[in-house]
């Protein structure tokens, strides 16, 4: 299977180089504030756009088969055949509150002991925290991340690990005892249900407006005769609103 790195920069790009090229032209024709507002800004939009164009047309390559990855890109450039791979995780991170955009999923490589591999491994595997590298940022490409993980599948076989399955399997089963005083059974699967939804959605707004609703029903849930058992079920949201969204990294609480 090969994938396709996606071209939208391009389009930025030559949108952008001219629009940013009139504005300095623009500011030579007038006063002198015109002029030097006429550099900054239009030489910062020209600056834009060409970055847009050099990533758009970098070079890349990416196809997976039986014999491994023939990758050029993340500083390599050659077949990495699945001997040189201990293992392959596709990694989901929550979105950020602040941010506006959900967070590429990324393939991380975790090489074989004997792999010849000569690139820094700045990260940690979300498995076991092994040091690995970043090998894709899956939103580059073209096709849907779930294609990306079937082919990944399908040729890496045990080598691979789609670890968003991990992260919605930990809240697929949510067996909470009764207790003579306790939630609502009826309102927390209903919300039990509305989060295992968001955790398989891409989409942004979703999981950041679940996790307020998530959030809000720690303080709301109704209680009831032999409902479930409080403390299990604060814990397990508790837990869910962490899996949807998470606040940035220096305000985040341990845990």
């Amino acid at each position: 299977m090969d994938l396709h790195h996606r071209r939208a920069g391009l389009v930025i790009g030559v949108v952008m180089l001219p629009f940013g090229f009139c504005m300095v032209l623009s500011g030579l024709t007038g006063s002198t504030l015109r002029l030097v507002g006429g550099l900054i800004f239009g030489g910062l939009v020209m600056l834009v756009g060409a970055a847009g164009i050099v990533e758009a047309v970098r070079p890349f390559r990416f196809h997976i088969n039986v014999d491994g990855l023939t990758v050029r890109t993340a500083g390599l450039n050659r077949l990495l055949p699945w001997a040189e791979i201990d293992h392959l995780v596709l990694d989901q991170q929550p979105p950020v509150l602040s941010d506006k955009r959900m967070p590429s999923p990324l393939l991380l490589l975790v090489p074989a002991a004997t792999s010849a591999l000569d690139v820094p491994l700045t990260h940690r595997s979300p498995l076991d925290d092994r040091p690995c590298l970043v090998l894709l940022e899956v939103h580059d490409v073209r096709e849907k991340t779930d294609q990306v993980a079937d082919a990944l599948a399908r040729y890496g076989g045990s080598r691979f690990t789609d670890h968003r399955q991990i992260v919605r399997q930990r809240f697929d089963s949510a067996d909470f005892p009764i207790e003579a005083r306790g939630y609502d059974r009826d309102a927390v699967d209903a919300l039990v249900q509305k989060g295992r939804e968001a955790l398989r959605s891409e989409d942004h707004l979703l999981r950041l407006a679940t996790k307020v609703q998530v959030e809000r029903a720690l303080l709301e849930l109704p209680l009831v005769a032999h409902g479930y058992y409080r403390a299990r079920v604060d814990a397990f949201l508790r837990d869910l609103s962490a899996a949807l969204a998470r606040f940035e990294e220096s305000d985040e609480e341990p845990g």
